[in-house]
């Protein structure tokens, strides 16, 4: 399809819908040679000057529990105000459609406000409403024009189909709405209802229009560009920037749950410039804005520009700015991570604005430092897109920092300690005096869970360890003992890897382990006497986490495999505990240590010795396997006391 007659259709669409708006005024495009004359002032010149002169006396230091260990301020919050949509997009949503939080679930309008309030407070000068489809929701002129009142918030803005946008910009921009996102993935009307499986191009349209006419600069239209299907008209929607303020994104393929993403459908930024650039060599390249997702370009004399949104092949995230809150009140630090917060949970619970703070900045400390990789993140079990713009993920995500300390969540994940909203949490922060929330860890869904908080970078008075924050046994290091700021497992794309310890020197390595299990009092004795049916207990252990030990690297996928050259698995009988002792040690040597084999021997001994009893009794417990030592390897020796 060419560029000109598209554009040349569209244009007479906008025209035509000039004669259904309600101020009649229409959209003149400008004659050869003359200058390009917005409708109407643009927005950013309208906001009234007592505000923009408030905004500049009052810049206050940025908060601490928005900036994250790599030192990204988090000053964009994206609230998703229902999961409901009136279209279906094919990117976004299953055709089968999604299943609904109940109402009773979602936030209310008193509890997104209250957390907006927060966020500002703490630094946050921009917040744009998502969905679903936001604008269906009843009350969003009022959601704008509360927030509109909230001193600090520079920019609101709004994502949004298109499909009411006509009927209720205007309330909306009196409200206080100063940002606009519209999204069109085809000028093709025919094309439109396949991609979203619903009527409405015209409104769509339509509301593009009176955008402009509002005054809006730029319309900011996003395109979701997939391969088979709309790569096709890129060419004509950036014609469409000759004539319009728009500034046409033309948006990556990224997966979701229930997309069907493949990435032979994904058309790369570079394909996609490579293919303006061959129409339009004269295209140059804009500054780029802090914090910017979009890389933009223009066309010299188009009135619009044209941006992409590189998240799969040219990831930002280094400068990423963003946090989101979903419809139902979790957070998410990252549109590609599973894992959540739900902030609801704890308003509900009478968190005060304090503990609030405490929980959104353990949250932000976690960030990652990118996302994992358009492949891995294809992989990986996240929301579909309806359900993030818009349950805790239980099985992906344990409720975040539950029967835990404020002081130690924060102190696990190294969060760097900078200016707060107030000196006195400065200084809790700072002494480790931060407030104990008996009340939300008691109600908290799944409290009695441990959750695993890991890092790949901590600060250096952080705890490195990246485990579970109950107390740990105390270990002592009868050398040096070298530690690393990272995970030496993950590349630096934060993908699992192999170490490679090809040149490491060859030393003797021996490691021992140990392992509890606790029987009870029945079958201890059985055990004791070797009296079970299945046969000697203690002996099938043995054999197993002999067994174990030599092939540790067929179970553990990123370990080496290791030629042992002894293995010694010995089980003590505890009589006062009606418990077994199990003590496995491994000996080899080589470039790599021999502990992960010492701890599989005894791990996998205690499995069998429980698959030998669990006829007589299910209550068993399996206990304590730890390191007790190992020796040899460039890191020294370690010893636990």
């Amino acid at each position: 399809m060419a560029a000109q007659p598209v554009s040349r259709m569209l244009r007479l669409v906008l025209r035509s819908s000039v004669r259904s708006c309600s101020s009649g005024a229409p959209v003149t495009q400008p004659r050869p040679g003359e200058p390009s004359q917005p409708a109407v002032e643009p927005l950013s010149s309208q906001v009234p000057s007592r505000r923009r002169q408030f905004l500049r006396e009052h810049t206050v230091p940025f908060s601490a529990f928005l900036t994250d260990g790599f030192g990204r301020r988090h000053s964009y919050l994206r609230i998703s105000l229902t999961e409901k949509c009136n279209l279906r997009c094919q990117y976004c949503m299953p055709e089968e459609g999604v299943p609904l939080t109940p109402k009773a679930d979602l936030l209310t309008t008193g509890e997104i406000l209250t957390l907006a309030r927060l966020f500002v407070k703490e630094g946050v000068d921009k917040i744009r409403l998502t969905g679903g489809e936001p604008l269906i929701r009843p009350d969003v002129v009022d959601v704008v024009a509360q927030l509109h009142r909230l001193e600090g918030l520079r920019t609101i803005g709004i994502t949004t189909n298109g499909i009411n946008l006509a009927r209720l910009l205007p309330q909306l921009q009196k409200a206080g709405l100063s940002a606009i996102n519209i999204s069109l993935d085809t000028l093709v009307p025919a094309k439109f209802e396949f991609i979203v499986r619903r009527k409405g191009f015209h409104k769509v349209m339509e509301g593009i229009h009176k955008a402009i006419e509002l005054g809006y600069h730029p319309v900011k239209v996003n395109c979701v560009v997939m391969r088979g299907l709309n790569e096709d008209e890129l060419l004509d929607f950036v014609a469409l920037t000759e004539g319009l303020p728009l500034d046409v994104r033309f948006i990556e393929y990224m997966p979701f749950d229930g997309n069907k993403w493949n990435f032979k459908k994904m058309v790369s930024y570079k394909e996609m410039l490579d293919t303006l650039q061959q129409q339009w060599p004269e295209l140059e390249k804009l500054p780029e804005e802090e914090s910017s997702t979009a890389k933009a370009f223009k066309i010299p004399g188009f009135r619009g520009q044209v941006s992409f949104i590189t998240s799969m092949s040219e990831h930002f995230c280094g400068t990423c700015n963003r946090l989101r809150i979903t419809a139902d009140g979790n957070l998410k630090v990252c549109l590609f991570g599973n894992s959540e917060v739900s902030l609801r949970d704890h308003l509900r619970a009478g968190a005060s604005e304090e503990e609030l703070l405490c929980i959104i900045g353990a949250a932000v400390g976690r960030k990652k430092r990118q996302h994992a990789g358009m492949f891995s993140i294809s992989q990986m079990k996240n929301r579909p897109m309806i359900l993030i713009e818009c349950f805790l993920m239980r099985q992906d995500s344990p409720p975040a920092i539950p029967s835990i300390s404020f002081r130690d969540s924060l102190r696990i994940q190294g969060l760097r300690h900078r200016v707060s909203f107030s000196n006195q949490m400065v200084t809790l922060w700072k002494r480790g005096r931060l407030p104990q929330t008996r009340l939300l860890t008691q109600q908290w869904l799944g409290s009695g869970l441990p959750q695993r908080h890991y890092s790949s970078h901590l600060d250096s008075d952080a705890n490195p360890k990246c485990l579970s924050p109950e107390p740990q046994a105390p270990a002592t290091p009868s050398g040096p003992l070298p530690t690393s700021d990272q995970l030496t497992h993950v590349d630096t794309e934060g993908r699992a890897a192999m170490v490679d310890v090809g040149r490491k020197p060859d030393t003797e390595r021996v490691a021992v382990a140990s392992a509890m299990v606790l029987l009870g009092p029945v079958a201890f004795k059985l055990v004791q006497e070797n009296q079970l049916k299945k046969g000697d207990a203690l002996v099938v252990a043995q054999l197993a986490g002999i067994q174990a030990a030599k092939v540790t690297s067929q179970l553990i996928p990123l370990c080496h495999h290791v030629s042992l050259s002894h293995v010694q698995v010995q089980l003590e009988l505890d009589s006062t505990r009606h418990a077994v002792v199990i003590r496995a040690s491994c000996r080899a040597r080589g470039p790599t240590g021999v502990e992960m084999e010492a701890l599989t021997s005894a791990a996998v001994a205690a499995l069998a010795l429980y698959d030998m009893c669990k006829a007589v009794s299910r209550d068993i417990v399996l206990s304590e396997i730890k390191l007790i030592s190992k020796t040899g390897g460039q890191r020294g020796d370690f010893h636990r006391t």
